[in-house]
């Protein structure tokens, strides 16, 4: 049978950017349906993998002397149908079991490296944890013990005991390589929950287990490295792109590692964000003063921000900071402050009081540049720039 190259498989979490202001995207590439309510997307990605390994699989087909050439292509098609069959199944239980537990769940993606299931929020306890982590390697493993049984004990024909050990195999690799104990790896979700468990802090589960899935990452470059310096099989020159692949997966595991230890220590920072203490200094212009006017106000106010109001001081829109700086001095008599403002809608209306998590839940709602802060009674208390919450964040 042909080794290929193991998918991988991450899962994303809300807020992925620095300050979290972002709603999260649904997977991206070609909508394929909703199994399971479940929006299901396969990147364009996929393709080229699905002919990689096809190529790689099909020298092997024919070494069987089951079928030969062109219907070698056809099975070795099959297989790599079947690989991220097994990936697709893989995700969908994911997916399945935290909906089940009461997660919503944003989409499924096949990709050049695997799969991905992406969950509006984090499991709330470690079981649930464990629970969402462990379905999609189990089911693998159960479809490849009966893969084999179907092996050992069903009259098939020759290309169909192929394409049953292609699909034991597949699901045996998806099913092995994602228990593999390190971050953005199931196995590292297993990790991160006994350590929660132990400890009662995520945090601490998350950082041990994304240090260890940096070790793994390390850990397959050296097995491409080994594989690379053997002859593949039939003399071909597989062994090279045994490293490539194994490089790739790394660089994969390694990337996914570090976010999952440098979101926890953005974690850190949330209970420290306070919209008071970010906001900008005001200046209250009506929509007719010029740019210029405006702008010398501002600095006279020593303020960072202009709000647009009516002749009776009712706020009625922000003006763009890169509007702003984006217009030539030359002109900014010429235009008015109103040219480049925006009207503020109400979820562009914060309150002066939010922190911490609720802040970036304000923030996610209506992504903007600008934010208006206004006092319990209405007051306008000063600007709120996304551009300051990240820069809130930064040092991580």
């Amino acid at each position: 049978m042909a080794e290929s190259a193991p998918p991988t498989e991450g899962k994303t979490a809300p807020g992925g950017d620095p300050a979290g202001a972002g709603p999260g995207r649904a997977g991206q590439g070609l909508f394929m349906g909703r199994p399971f309510g479940v929006p299901v997307y396969v990147s364009p990605s996929w393709f080229l993998v699905a002919v990689v390994v096809t190529v790689m699989f099909e020298n092997q087909v024919l070494k069987t002397e089951v079928i030969g050439r062109p219907g070698s292509f056809v099975v070795a098609f099959a297989y790599a149908l079947l690989l991220y069959a097994s990936v697709f199944v893989h995700e969908l239980s994911h997916a399945v079991t935290a909906r089940a537990l009461g997660l919503p769940v944003r989409s499924v993606t096949l990709h050049i490296l695997g799969g991905e299931t992406s969950i509006e929020r984090e499991a709330p306890t470690p079981g649930r944890e464990f629970l969402i982590a462990f379905a999609g390697p189990l089911v693998n493993l159960v479809l490849a013990g009966l893969g084999l049984l179907a092996h050992l004990v069903l009259p098939l024909p020759g290309v169909a005991v192929l394409l049953v050990d292609a699909l034991t195999f597949a699901n045996l690799l998806v099913g092995v390589f994602n228990l593999l104990p390190g971050l953005p790896l199931d196995g590292g979700r297993l990790v991160r929950a006994a350590v929660w468990k132990a400890t009662g802090q995520s945090r601490n589960g998350a950082i041990f287990a994304g240090w260890v899935g940096r070790g793994v990452a390390l850990f397959t470059l050296l097995v491409g490295a080994v594989l690379a310096t053997r002859p593949a099989s039939g003399g071909g020159g597989f062994g090279w792109l045994a490293l490539l692949w194994s490089a790739l997966v790394a660089s994969f595991i390694w990337v996914g590692a570090t976010q999952a230890i440098r979101a926890e220590k953005v974690r850190d920072r949330i209970p420290l964000l306070d919209a008071r203490r970010l906001a900008r200094r005001a200046t209250q212009v009506t929509a007719d003063v010029p740019l210029a006017e405006a702008v010398r106000r501002a600095q006279e106010d020593r303020s960072g921000a202009l709000v647009i109001v009516d002749h009776e001081g009712r706020p009625l829109g922000l003006v763009n900071e890169k509007a702003v700086t984006a217009t030539p001095e030359h002109r900014r008599p010429w235009i008015e402050v109103g040219e480049l403002s925006r009207g503020l809608d109400p979820d562009l209306t914060l309150s002066a009081d939010l922190t911490g998590e609720e802040l970036l839940v304000a923030l996610r709602r209506a992504p903007a540049s600008e934010y208006l802060l206004v006092e319990p009674d209405g007051r306008v208390y000063g600007v709120l720039a996304v551009a300051d919450v990240d820069r809130a964040f930064a040092g991580i």
